[in-house]
């Protein structure tokens, strides 16, 4: 019998012994998890794919798997504050989520810098982002944006182009070049998606201006692909005729995508959807675990294509808003 073996390399990190001495006080250090192990030497390992492995016990020579308590941490500091911040906002009368925004920045690295595993956080939050897309998708009607989607398609294109040309003609009045300046008019041409947390919670996605404001954004989302194309030769690496390939490309791959969801939401989706109610007659949980994995997969597709996540899931919802279960899966 044959055993086969891979040699890897890794880097060991130990700390250094100046690096134990006593520190002043910081208030961000009472949420360090690493202050209790301050004077013990806990060198780590990092492979080839940058994973992070700490050597936690001292008499073995090999990397031991455990929870990552720091990332539990910064959760709890994360969710304690945004939930002050949303019910002292709740209390003034003010929208939630403007409590939740100034208690992340209160919170983040701009702040008291409570949070350690910055990248973790924000890659957890990303799926807040997914479902609040998700759902507001839910809720979309293709018949009211047929009404505004002109004023949305020519609003936000007008919005792109105008900032973009406005802000290189200011950074060539300020001695600067004019590819940096249209870079910062794309970079401020893009609307957030927390405008949608707000129509949501005044019941405000169903009008006329919610449609259109919802119409805009997604016009934005579909045209951060195609910006993205234009970075190369705002940068100066590639021509113009290179550029406009990468565009065309990016908006084949888009169309193409959204024509193939199109057409699995008018086949495959409500078959779908109407078999996992037979099957989860006597509880939800598998109906609400399917539409769950079909929102992610449907935002992984997206981001594998070189889309965005955002687009992916609000597409995912709008499949689901166009069969008989929409409601239903909403409420789930």
């Amino acid at each position: 019998m044959w055993v086969t073996a891979v040699l890897e390399t890794v880097a060991r990190v130990k700390p250094k012994k100046n690096e134990t001495k006593e520190k002043s006080f910081q208030l961000h250090d009472v949420f360090n998890l690493d202050n209790e192990n301050r004077g013990v030497d806990m060198p780590t390992l990092i492979d080839r794919k940058d994973n992070v492995f700490i050597m936690s016990n001292a008499k073995s020579k090999f990397p031991v798997l455990q929870l990552d308590l720091r990332l539990i941490s910064d959760l709890v500091v994360v969710i304690v504050s945004a939930t002050c911040g949303g019910i002292a906002f709740a209390c003034a009368g003010q929208p939630v989520i403007t409590g939740y925004l100034l208690a992340g920045s209160i919170i983040g690295p701009g702040g008291l810098n409570l949070v350690s595993e910055m990248v973790q956080v924000e890659t957890v939050a990303q799926f807040g982002v997914i479902f609040l897309l998700f759902a507001l998708g839910l809720e979309f009607s293709t018949t009211k944006l047929r009404v505004v989607r002109a004023v949305a398609v020519l609003g936000g294109l007008l919005q792109i182009l105008l900032f973009m040309c406005l802000c290189g003609i200011t950074a060539l009045l300020c001695g600067g070049e004019a590819s940096e300046g249209v870079f910062v008019g794309a970079l401020l041409s893009m609307s957030s998606t927390a405008v949608l947390k707000f129509l949501m919670e005044r019941n405000s996605s169903s009008t006329l201006h919610g449609q259109v404001t919802i119409g805009t954004l997604i016009l934005q989302d579909c045209a951060v692909g195609l910006l993205f194309a234009l970075l190369p030769i705002l940068g100066g690496t590639s021509g113009v005729l290179q550029g406009m390939v990468s565009m065309t490309k990016s908006l084949v791959i888009l169309i193409t995508f959204l024509a193939i969801l199109s057409i699995l939401s008018r086949t495959c989706v409500p078959w779908f959807l109407k078999l996992m109610i037979s099957l989860s007659s006597q509880t939800n949980e598998l109906y609400q675990l399917a539409s769950v994995a079909f929102c992610l997969l449907v935002a992984w597709c997206s981001d594998k294509l070189g889309l965005s996540l955002e687009l992916g899931s609000f597409a995912a919802g709008v499949m689901i808003s166009t069969t008989s279960l929409a409601h239903h899966t909403l409420e789930q």
